[in-house]
């Protein structure tokens, strides 16, 4: 079965950085589009980056873009997500998700794959 697992989350204090990976099993990953998304407690999933899966294209949230970088390596069938210049607003449970169609990849209900997620608590 297709599984995607998350790791690099933890308690950061503002301004530092974290690398989140997600390695992924059970599919064919070069052909998957990859997404990193989070949720907040109390508030709605939230968007926050994406790349097709040749890498060729990217796209972020306006929150996170410049402080954050989407990348994959298809050899290791794992997705990163660098995260600089943390703030305690981005303070949430990251998960991963894969999608086959490669279309509308910031809507989170196109994704077929979800991870159970990772916590990144960033203090002030």
């Amino acid at each position: 079965q297709v599984q995607l697992v998350e790791s690099g989350g933890g308690l950061v204090q503002a301004g530092g950085s974290l690398r989140l990976s997600c390695v992924a099993s059970g599919l064919t990953f070069k052909t998957y589009a990859m997404g990193w998304f989070r949720q907040a407690p109390g508030k709605e999933r939230e968007f926050v980056a994406t790349m097709s899966s040749s890498g060729g294209y990217t796209s972020y949230a306006d929150s996170v873009r410049g402080r954050f970088t989407i990348s994959r390596d298809n050899a290791k069938n794992t997705v990163y997500l660098q995260m600089n210049s943390l703030k305690p607003e981005d303070t949430a449970v990251y998960r991963c998700a894969a999608d086959r169609a490669g279309t509308s990849l910031r809507v989170g209900a196109n994704y077929d794959y979800w991870g159970q997620g990772t916590q990144v608590t960033v203090s002030s």
